[in-house]
């Protein structure tokens, strides 16, 4: 299956180590892992789940389950223990994989997650787990009987509440036929056996699981990041003069502010296709990295839950600025509160319809939410289509603030004050204000902590951030206060996780309403 023509070309390479995974050695081992499986009683529409760093048998572990027809959740590595017994025991896992960087947390899951009948570990291993190089060694490396399409199950990263399964119905095509991604990429962004791909994201996410299984589908190679380093990235697309990538909007303004002497060092001309998402993009970010590697920078809008897909190209972006595009998958409605369709121009929630269906795991009420009378759905995003059908994105629903009667979208203000020099990060939300009900506050990760190491230097570069905001948005839209943090709790794929520091200033209140 995996690039029978060429079966000695490498199909990932390990960033930092260089070691490189053939496409017969994918073959082999993804058949293994199928093998072992079926021996393990796992039936076509089980699940498992895998928690483990960027390694190197991430996706051949995925792969494997793929080809036995199971459902397969790939669980962040910065799990606490309570997060990962609940999504193991949530998705119904019957086999957990792990490796020994992760024994800690993996070890307490051996008592509590009952339905799990084989627990298997990489690199060496601890009391009640197997050694799964030991497990495969038996395995033959020929395709199990009946190979079937499996999925992945994945979960939302838990911004709001508790992460929730997002589950579609197995595919009931052969392993053969070419699964709807497939034809995006290629069609799209030039996707093909040729493609050398650089993977800076964490593996479990979305969309650099998607994205790599189908490179390696389609026998391409990918260059596999274990953490994102802007250097080291630009390196490497020099390097192995890698022609596509996908980015979340952090690593692009990281990239921008290495020194220009460091960062125009590295060749990039080979680069033809860039894509971004998961995040959105500040205008001026996107405008220096067009400038800086060409018009080869795509952007699309869709969510783990695959119920639509909105793209648009650097030329069609330049041409509307701030847009993610226009819908190729789904048709786009905009909402107000009672589901009636707005007009042209005015923010209300966005809904897909004629597009693919999909359920929250265990959570019908969720699920029903997440749906209009008209049956379409929604991943409770706030945004506005022009008279040209370009979607603009103003924030996800439960950011938004509402002061004094007026609606605010905290992203406006984010998008300004990120291009600051002296700030690393930034997020900004409600607080508690007793006239007005909330008033905006920003949250300020310092570029250089020594900026505001000392309460004059805080409140002086406060006031400055303040002042820079109103010379380009209303005063309204603009944060009253800012409090500084060395780091702010963002997910690696880029998300913020605002609620966490959101709940701070609201501790003790019965409701986030005054």
């Amino acid at each position: 299956m995996f690039a029978i023509e060429t079966p000695d070309k490498p199909a990932m390479i390990m960033a930092s180590t260089g070691e490189a995974i053939t496409y017969r050695q994918f073959e082999e081992d993804s058949n293994r892992v199928a093998h072992l499986l079926r021996n393990a009683g796992l039936r076509q529409g089980d699940a498992i789940s895998i928690m483990m760093e960027n390694h190197p048998w991430f996706f051949r572990l995925c792969w494997g389950a793929h080809r036995a027809g199971l459902q397969y959740t790939a669980a962040s590595s910065r799990l606490t223990f309570g997060e990962l017994e609940y999504i193991v025991n949530d998705c119904g896992a019957k086999a957990f994989f792990t490796s020994k960087a992760k024994a800690e947390t993996a070890t307490q899951l051996l008592t509590k997650a009952p339905a799990v009948t084989l627990f298997a570990m990489l690199d060496g291993t601890v009391a009640g787990y197997e050694s799964l190089e030991t497990a495969l060694a038996s395995m033959p490396t020929t395709p199990i009987d009946d190979e079937a399409n499996g999925a992945d199950m994945l979960y939302s990263s838990g911004t709001t509440g508790r992460p929730k399964g997002v589950k579609v119905k197995l595919p009931l095509t052969p392993l053969t036929e070419l699964p709807a991604l497939y034809h995006l990429l290629a069609g799209l962004y030039g996707f093909s056996q040729n493609t050398t791909y650089i993977s800076p994201a964490p593996f479990y996410h979305a969309a650099p699981l998607r994205y790599c299984m189908t490179v390696l589908r389609m026998g391409g190679t990918i260059i596999a990041m274990e953490h994102f380093d802007p250097e080291q990235c630009l390196a490497l697309i020099e390097q192995f003069k890698v022609t596509h990538g996908q980015f979340v909007p952090t690593m692009f303004v990281r990239m921008l502010k290495l020194d220009p002497l460091v960062r125009t060092t590295y060749d990039v001309s080979s680069l033809q296709s860039v894509i971004h998402a998961a995040a959105p993009c500040p205008i001026p970010v996107k405008k220096q990295m067009i400038e800086w590697w060409g018009p080869k920078i795509y952007e699309y809008y869709a969510g783990t839950e695959g119920n639509g897909f909105v793209s648009v190209t650097s030329e069609e972006w330049l041409a509307h600025e701030g847009t993610v595009g226009r819908a190729l998958m789904g048709e786009l409605h905009v909402c107000d509160e009672t589901g009636e369709e707005l007009p042209t121009g005015e923010p209300g929630t966005i809904y897909f319809g004629n597009a693919p269906q999909f359920e929250y795991h265990n959570d019908p009420e969720k699920t029903q939410a997440s749906r209009h009378p008209k049956g379409w759905s929604t991943l409770g995003d706030i945004g506005y289509v022009d008279a040209d059908g370009f979607l603009y994105l103003t924030d996800r629903k439960a950011n938004m603030i509402i002061s004094g009667g007026v609606n605010i979208y905290p992203q406006e203000a984010e998008n300004v004050m990120t291009m600051h020099p002296k700030v690393g990060d930034v997020a900004v939300f409600g607080v508690p204000n007793e006239d007005f009900g909330e008033e905006v506050k920003a949250v300020v990760q310092p570029a250089d902590w020594a900026d505001v190491d000392s309460p004059e230097k805080a409140d002086a570069l406060g006031k400055e951030l303040i002042a820079f905001c109103r010379s380009q948005l209303a005063d309204i839209k603009c944060p009253r206060s800012v409090d500084f943090e060395r780091e702010l709790p963002r997910h690696p794929t880029g998300k913020l996780y605002k609620r966490l520091l959101r709940d701070r200033y609201w501790e003790g209140r019965a409701s986030k309403l005054v």
